[in-house]
């Protein structure tokens, strides 16, 4: 089991910036490869936003190209979004994911970010 805990979210201006955290810790040794953001607005199907690999490859959707950037710190088992040039089409729950080697996919509770015009 892992464990995923958000941290970051919450209510900013357009053209503002928010940075979301997201740490993973488990009991067991687990291979995590990838970790990522997904984000869910009200009446939407959950989405990618962007997605980082265990050797440093990385995903975005074309919607936050160019104005987010997802890293990780490997040691700490953690990733961030850092998210710049908000808009209010960006408003929705943020959601941290975790796949390990053998495919199983490990979700945090969901940060809500509020972008108001």
């Amino acid at each position: 089991q892992v464990q995923l805990v958000e941290s970051g979210g919450g209510l900013v201006q357009a053209g503002g910036s928010l940075r979301l955290s997201c740490v993973a810790s488990s009991r067991n040794i687990v291979s995590i490869n990838v970790m990522g953001w997904y984000r869910q607005a009200p009446g939407k199907q959950r989405e990618l936003v962007a997605v980082i690999s265990s050797g440093g490859s990385t995903n975005y959707a074309d919607s936050v190209k160019g104005r987010f950037a997802i890293s990780r710190d490997y040691p700490k088992n953690t990733v961030y979004l850092q998210m710049n040039s908000l808009k209010p089409e960006d408003t929705a729950v943020y959601f941290c994911n975790a796949r390990t080697l053998n495919l199983v996919n490990y979700w945090g509770q969901g940060t809500q970010v509020t972008v108001s015009s």
